[in-house]
């Protein structure tokens, strides 16, 4: 679907903006499972300051959604109408320690953020080692691996919102629960500090290499995916229900459940956003019929239908 450029009113009403916008851009291309239509308009702001001022000038009625690296994201084949904003690494992506105090930008891998970490010999944040994402993903979801989550570390979160106002929010602030943060979903993360703990950097390097070969070993790392699915229902792992309900290496057009990780979708080539999305809604109907228990998605889902 192509839609309607909207970038030169959008820049006619903000003659200061300094970050880059593009109308119609593929977004498939921007996302770890190579699927998904276009943004109508893709803003790339030059910092915190250009972010501000592009939300305060921006049309209240026009949809805005942020994306990271796209490592947990289906882009649904009709595209994203409105503006997407992607905060890239150049202006976003700094992560840094100082004392016990680990701060990163929103567009930090975190894995880099673990690094910086663990140069400091400061512990705690291996965890995010094995997160293929972004801190500001981190932050929206409460981003936890190997035994350890975002809510475990966080000091602060800095954000901007949908009307270009800044806000700062410590731990308690964020309203963590699994897999979620209570914030105001149209809040655009963009830093964190996060405390370590001084530890030897033996037990560091030992820890960090203990999260690498789990992720080899057990995750299908090497494929176009998306990372965990579903979330692990109350007492369960989502992993063990999908296998109990017959769906290892379930296909359906492009798009099959990983053989390696059950709770793991991959595009196996030629998938569709639309086929990728409805082998989970498949895989969540046929644990519920076998098991009673309702998966919910842990991966986002965003646009509108082909």
């Amino acid at each position: 679907m192509t839609f309607p450029d909207i970038t030169p009113d959008l820049h006619a009403a903000m003659p200061q903006l300094r970050g880059r916008l593009l109308a119609n851009q593929s977004l498939a291309e921007l996302s770890w499972f190579r699927v998904g239509g276009a943004a109508q308009a893709l803003f790339t702001p030059a910092d915190e300051d250009d972010l501000a001022y592009f939300l305060n000038h921006l049309q209240k009625e026009l949809p805005v959604h942020v994306i990271g690296v796209g490592s947990n994201l289906i882009v649904r084949d009709g595209g994203m109408p409105g503006v997407v904003i992607r905060l890239s690494p150049r202006a976003f992506g700094d992560a840094s320690a100082s004392g016990d105090v680990v701060t990163a930008g929103a567009a930090a891998l975190d894995k880099r953020v673990a690094e910086a970490a663990a140069a400091a010999n400061l512990g705690g944040l291996e965890f995010f080692f094995g997160i293929p994402g972004t801190i500001g993903g981190a932050l929206r979801m409460n981003a936890g691996a190997n035994g350890g989550e975002t809510k475990d570390v966080l000091i602060e979160a800095r954000g901007i919102g949908r009307d270009g106002s800044r806000h700062v929010f410590d731990n308690a602030g964020m309203k963590f629960s699994y897999r979620n943060s209570g914030v105001d979903p149209s809040l655009i993360f963009t830093a964190a500090r996060f405390r370590g703990l001084p530890t030897a950097p033996e037990a560091i390097r030992k820890r960090m290499d203990e999260v690498q070969a789990h992720r080899e070993n057990a995750q299908p790392i090497r494929e176009k995916t998306g990372g965990s699915t579903f979330k692990n229902p109350p007492g369960h792992s989502a992993w063990k229900l999908i296998d109990a309900a017959g769906c290892r290496g379930l296909r359906l057009g492009g798009a099959q459940v990983s053989e390696m990780h059950c709770n793991f979708l991959i595009n196996t080539g030629n998938a569709t956003g639309h086929d990728i999305e409805m082998l989970g809604e498949t895989v969540r109907a046929r644990v519920k019929e076998n098991s009673g228990i309702e998966l919910h998605w842990e991966i986002k889902r965003i646009g509108i239908p082909s």
